[in-house]
């Protein structure tokens, strides 16, 4: 595994997940889950299986470092790459290749988010092994995941018809299509070849710094023309200048929507990407009315298909509501319904 780099990402603020969520802590550095370790201690113990701890960096906001190296004590300082700002996946990602490919000119990557949630670690292991072999030939490789419903709130990739389908198996990708309708997702499911996109991308570092020449030449030309000043005093410099220049851009729009030598492996494992609370609703245990209840005494009545979240320590109660999530966190309290989960960010903007 000495060539296999792990990259996670973990700069972001997930305001979907407020009021847990918040930019001083965001939900990556949180215990969503009640497992007693955060999502981004699960990501870096899982990507352990692929590559060694002394190959896996952290890249996040300057804010976080601290925090990082605190969840992570094995973690060296100069594996936690900072960005000055949020400038959205692409520029993390040209910052990290290029800092790896100068450490290691035949390095493969793997590309994780910080706050997904995959349980079967080994079944993770084995995708991504046949991920690096798509790498390995000079390809994109990226993970997709088999949809268990018409969902609207995620990417897909649509790739080449197969008469069966296996776990692990890898197929080339036609194409990236943005989040649909629901009719449109009715039909991606029912065709079978279209995968939610899971955001987990595997390449070379050359395949990628290549890829950027290619496409996004400004991008490149700030982050990785020049790699002299990477594992030097120089770099956060560097990399601050750059950040300061680029373009707020995701790897998609960067590269993904563009390159023609883009595979997709099936994945084996089961997954979830976290980003709201109803996401989490599913790994939840469940009271006799199809409540989750997590977090403090909790007393329910006449009340079911409830998410509560409330800090340990605390006493709740109840009565009358169908469909609701209702969270607790220090002086904050949301109770929402389930169906407009997906306003919440507008309503965060209108009560900043």
């Amino acid at each position: 595994m000495e060539n296999n780099y792990s990259i996670i990402m973990a700069g972001g603020i997930g305001s979907r997940f407020w009021p847990m969520s918040v930019p001083d802590r965001p939900k990556q550095f949180l215990d969503i889950l009640g497992t007693g370790k955060s999502l981004l201690q699960m990501t870096y113990e899982r990507l352990l299986h692929v590559s060694p701890s002394k190959n896996v960096y952290i890249v996040t906001n300057v804010q976080y470092k601290e925090m990082v190296l605190e969840q992570l004590p094995d973690l060296q300082p100069d594996q936690v790459l900072t960005e000055p700002e949020r400038k959205n996946t692409a520029p993390c990602i040209a910052y990290a290749a290029a800092k790896i490919h100068d450490l290691n000119s035949d390095a493969n990557l793997i590309i994780s988010p910080a706050d997904h949630l995959i349980i079967q670690e080994s079944n993770f292991a084995a995708t991504i092994e046949a991920a690096i072999r798509s790498a390995e030939n000079h390809r994109i490789a990226t993970i997709g995941i088999q949809p268990t419903r018409p969902d609207t709130g995620y990417g897909y990739i649509e790739f080449e018809k197969l008469s069966t389908l296996s776990p692990n198996d890898t197929v080339a990708v036609k194409q990236f299509r943005e989040k649909p309708d629901l009719l449109t997702a009715e039909q991606f499911v029912n065709a079978g070849n279209f995968y939610w996109n899971s955001g987990i991308f595997i390449w070379k570092s050359s395949t990628v710094l290549k890829a950027l020449e290619t496409f996004q030449p400004e991008l490149h030309r700030l982050f990785s023309a020049d790699l002299s000043d990477y594992n030097t005093p120089r770099e956060q410099d560097k990399v601050n200048h750059a950040f300061s220049a680029c373009e707020d851009i995701s790897i998609d729009y960067a590269i993904m929507e563009h390159a023609d030598n883009i595979d997709v492996v099936l994945a084996s494992f089961d997954w979830s990407d976290l980003g709201t609370w109803g996401s989490l609703d599913t790994h939840l245990s469940k009271d006799g009315n199809n409540n989750a209840l997590v977090g403090g005494n909790i007393h329910s009545f006449n009340s079911s298909n409830c998410i509560v979240n409330v800090p340990e320590g605390s006493t709740a109660l109840i009565d009358g509501l169908e469909g609701y999530i209702v969270i607790q966190s220090d002086n904050r309290l949301m109770i929402l319904r389930k169906e407009n989960e997906q306003e919440l960010k507008a309503y965060l903007k209108s009560v900043k």
